[in-house]
């Protein structure tokens, strides 16, 4: 007995979409590159990376330049205090009116407190605080503003300009600070170079990028 012959299937909307999605997800998956943490960040940033941008600049422009151009402690408090134009010794951000100054000085170091080395400093005056940021944190922009060279605008926005200041910083705290014992400081005599942005005149709080303890 002969079959009769099948008849042919209807091909519902359904099943189309349900094949075209599977073969959407195919192409996908075959497509997909698995990239690093550190790749991601960089391609949000369009591929600016600030911790590789501060390590390029910081050992081979901006700490030279300030050991350079670092002026004796006492003697810019004073040219200040007289009335001095700011704008002749140091720099700002450009969005800021606090200047940073590139410093040099000698003293007799106190107890550390915290992230916080008080300095004894003869020839500033008895109403002037000095200090220095030995660590692990490091406060301000300093470091990235007192040489006038790092500008705002090559970068694509603010947070890419802090984070520079911050990388610089990291790296004060590893290269120069990192075989600094804070606990064998008190009583010694120490000889600073750095920066400070003289927001308020009677504190000088100091981001070393050389510090140096004498035995």
């Amino acid at each position: 007995m002969a079959r009769e012959p099948q008849r042919p299937r209807r091909v519902k909307p359904w099943m189309i979409g349900t094949l075209a999605v599977l073969v959407v997800l195919v192409a996908a998956a075959m497509s997909v590159k698995v990239v690093s943490i550190e790749d991601a960040e960089a391609a949000a940033s369009g591929g600016f990376d600030p911790a590789s941008y501060a390590a390029d600049r910081f050992e081979s422009e901006i700490a030279p330049q300030i050991e350079e151009d670092a002026i004796d402690l006492p003697t810019l408090l004073g040219d200040l205090a007289a009335g001095a134009d700011e704008a002749d010794f140091g720099n700002t951000s450009g969005s800021s009116s606090a200047y940073s100054f590139p410093v040099t000085f000698t003293g007799v170091a106190g107890t550390p407190a915290g992230a916080i080395l008080p300095v004894t400093v003869e020839g500033v005056p008895a109403d002037v605080t000095v200090q220095v940021q030995i660590g692990p944190a490091l406060n301000g922009t300093a470091i990235r503003d007192v040489t006038g060279t790092v500008s705002f605008n090559e970068f694509t926005n603010q947070l890419e300009y802090q984070t520079v200041a911050t990388e610089l910083n990291n790296l004060v705290r590893t290269e120069v600070l990192g075989d600094v014992d804070p606990a064998a400081l008190a009583g010694k005599t120490v000889t600073v170079t750095g920066a400070y942005t003289r927001v308020n005149p009677a504190l000088v709080s100091v981001v070393p990028v050389s510090f140096e303890v004498q035995e």
